[in-house]
């Protein structure tokens, strides 16, 4: 079949397109536990680049879920593919400009480093949101512990399913920062990324 595929190349190019926008264009990655607090912050730094006039978009794993990867499941080869199609809507992300904020548990470094590969490593920042289990434990926010804990969800990472944490993220935040604090030092980290050489 790939021999019936070409690839088409298009007179806008990402660098035009990153002009436009007047900023560069890659992948912000938060990973960590569920309930670890990923979303919270890909959302508040999603603000505070929208205020200073960055073309931003977010890939929550949740949302994701519901829509492309909805026919996927939590197994370990289910994981890796969902973070495949992840790295590869990222990378589209980026070729149209955008600043890309993706909130995955990916609890495998194996996938982490393929997203890592497919948007390239100057495109992609890893953020460690290192909250502990307990502390995820005690805020169980989709109850998906309580279950995990009575035996009636599979493959919870964390319980019944391993995460391997980054080992050297370019980021790293728990919940002993408040969100502007994390967001901070966030911010700090991709600011120059941000500017157009």
């Amino acid at each position: 079949m790939e021999k019936h595929i070409t690839k088409h190349d298009y007179r806008v190019t990402r660098v035009e397109r990153q002009q436009l926008n007047n900023h560069n264009s890659f992948l912000v990655f938060f990973t960590g536990l569920s309930g670890s607090g990923k979303s919270t912050l890909a959302n508040a730094l999603e603000e505070k680049l929208h205020e200073e006039k960055v073309h931003t978009y977010v890939l929550d794993g949740d949302n994701v879920r519901r829509g492309i990867n909805k026919n996927l499941g939590f197994s370990p080869e289910d994981r890796s593919e969902n973070n495949r199609r992840i790295g590869e809507i990222a990378k589209l992300f980026i070729d149209a400009g955008l600043v890309v904020l993706a909130a995955f548990v990916a609890p495998y470094k194996k996938d982490r480093k393929f997203i890592r590969k497919t948007v390239n490593s100057d495109n992609f920042v890893e953020v460690f949101v290192n909250t502990s289990l307990e502390e995820c434990e005690r805020r169980d926010v989709k109850g998906l512990y309580k279950k995990a804990r009575a035996g009636e969800i599979k493959n919870m990472t964390g319980i019944s399913a391993p995460y391997e944490p980054p080992e050297n993220p370019d980021v790293e935040v728990s919940h002993l920062n408040t969100i502007e604090e994390a967001v901070e030092l966030i911010y700090d980290a991709i600011k120059a990324k941000l500017e157009l050489k």
